[in-house]
């Protein structure tokens, strides 16, 4: 097993083998929690919400919700709705990966900087949705990139709901 800097650096690069020893290993739900933690506090100090700290901990929460909104959506669609033969997952194995696939939200904490902030809120976006695809692929077993993109779309709406109503400034 990887240690924790590693799983978090290979899952910044989007290495298939990161997500799959986090999918693999039940003892990194501790550290998917830290990562999507980690990931939002960066966004909420790139924000600098006006609320203060007040904001910054129903910002860390709502992430950590709609994680597990995002996560359980995905799971019913990955293995019900659009599963292959070889699908095989938990609901914990997803919820670990996708906890990772977080990962380069660490860099929203540069969204504060002059002119730049926006092109980086936009790389950052398009990498985490870029790395959920790797993470749904891998925990679900998907040969197929474009089913995962499937499932992380369908998955997308609720998830992008529960942002909205609970992320301050969102809603």
């Amino acid at each position: 097993m990887a240690s924790f800097s590693q799983r978090f650096a290979g899952a910044l690069f989007l290495r298939p083998a990161a997500y799959e020893d986090v999918e693999g290993d039940p003892s990194a739900m501790s550290q998917a929690i830290v990562v999507v933690v980690i990931s939002s506090v960066a966004s909420g100090i790139g924000l600098l919400y006006s609320g203060g700290i007040g904001d910054l901990v129903r910002s860390v929460i709502g992430a950590l919700v709609s994680w597990f909104v995002w996560a359980a959506i995905t799971y019913l669609v990955g293995t019900r709705i659009l599963p292959t033969p070889e699908t095989s997952s938990s609901w914990g194995e997803l919820l670990r990966a996708l906890g990772f696939s977080s990962a380069p939200g660490v860099f929203n904490v540069l969204t504060r900087v002059p002119i730049l902030g926006y092109l980086v809120a936009y790389v950052v976006y398009v990498w985490m949705l870029m790395a959920m695809v790797v993470a749904v692929r891998q925990a679900l077993d998907y040969k197929s990139t474009w089913r995962a993109v499937a499932v992380c779309v369908t998955g997308f709406i609720p998830y992008a709901l529960a942002m909205w109503l609970l992320v301050p400034g969102l809603g």
